[in-house]
């Protein structure tokens, strides 16, 4: 069995997609409607722009999504659906794509509900009153331990578990700071500051939990094609209403990517498909399971050699 996995925020690069919107008219049709739908030419930056400005994360999260769905477009034009996967996740905002590619989303509502997503996350925080760290070499319980050694009467929480030895913590910048200092003197290989404008993924973002449970409570949801393995609870849901609650309780929540894979794992899962930019995900998924089979598919080349190994 295949899981379909999606990247999230940090996977963006300028040029992303561009070959496949070249090549298949159906990529080219992805761009086009998530252009239209945020009433804007987010493609050109996307494509041709400043790499400052498609980092900015309003910008970012839905280009990642676009550039996923772009690839899902050109394998469907290839024969291949998201039916050839048993399961589909993403990692953050990556949980949108996927759910995009379920069909549990419309590719519009999509585009305008990361757009919200990227600005409310942005405007939950101060820029500077916030930070993240990727504490490596530490497990999540040891990760644990230095978050709320480092708290301080502060928010400090492990807000992505990502693989066996790669923690990222979030909160408030002095404590993200303090727990740098006491993760080294723990054991840690490296702890390092993660240049990102905002502290995703804890308590801060509450106010961005608020607007998305708003902007969310309008949007048509269908259920999925594919099941989906949420991030706060790292196993299959398929229920909209409790996709729905998934996700507010996702701004705030840690994503539990590890446990995410280690659950497909055991459900069967032997191969992940990474669909759009990047390679991150591939390379966590190794660190999680040594036996899995991983495949990027984010190039007309990519997709091509994907089709052939689906059907061969």
């Amino acid at each position: 069995m295949r899981a379909f996995v999606f990247p999230g925020q940090g996977a963006q690069t300028i040029g992303m997609g561009q070959d496949l919107a070249r090549r298949w008219p159906e990529a080219k049709a992805v761009f086009d409607a998530v252009d239209a739908a945020l009433g804007e030419n987010l493609s050109q930056l996307i494509w041709e722009g400043d790499a400052a400005a498609l980092t900015l994360t309003e910008n970012a999260q839905p280009a990642l999504m676009a550039t996923s769905m772009a690839a899902m477009a050109a394998l469907r034009a290839e024969g291949v659906g998201v039916e050839a996967a048993g399961f589909v996740a993403g990692h953050s905002l990556g949980e949108y794509s996927a759910l995009c590619a379920a069909g549990v989303f419309s590719l519009a509502d999509t585009a305008r509900l990361l757009r919200i997503r990227g600005r409310a996350m942005q405007a939950a925080v101060p820029v500077g009153q916030g930070a993240m760290a990727a504490l490596l070499g530490l497990d999540l319980d040891g990760a644990r331990k230095v978050a709320e050694a480092a708290a301080q009467g502060e928010v400090c929480a492990a807000a992505n578990d990502n693989d066996p030895g790669q923690v990222v913590i979030s909160g408030h910048t002095a404590a993200v700071e303090r727990a740098v200092g006491i993760a080294r003197e723990a054991g840690a290989k490296r702890a390092v500051l993660l240049p990102v404008s905002a502290p995703f993924h804890c308590a801060l973002m509450q106010p961005a939990a608020a607007a998305m449970a708003e902007a969310l409570a309008e949007v048509t949801m269908q259920p999925p094609a594919v099941p989906l393995v949420a991030n706060v609870q790292a196993e299959a849901v398929q229920d909209p209403e409790r996709i729905r609650a998934l996700l507010v309780a996702q701004v705030t929540g840690a994503v539990r990517w590890r446990e995410s894979v280690a659950w497909m794992v055991g459900q069967g899962v032997t191969e992940f498909w990474e669909i759009g930019a990047g390679k991150a995900l591939s390379g966590m998924i190794r660190r999680i399971e040594r036996a899995a089979a991983t495949r990027q598919v984010g190039t007309p080349d990519e997709v091509t050699a994907a089709v052939a190994g689906a059907v061969g």
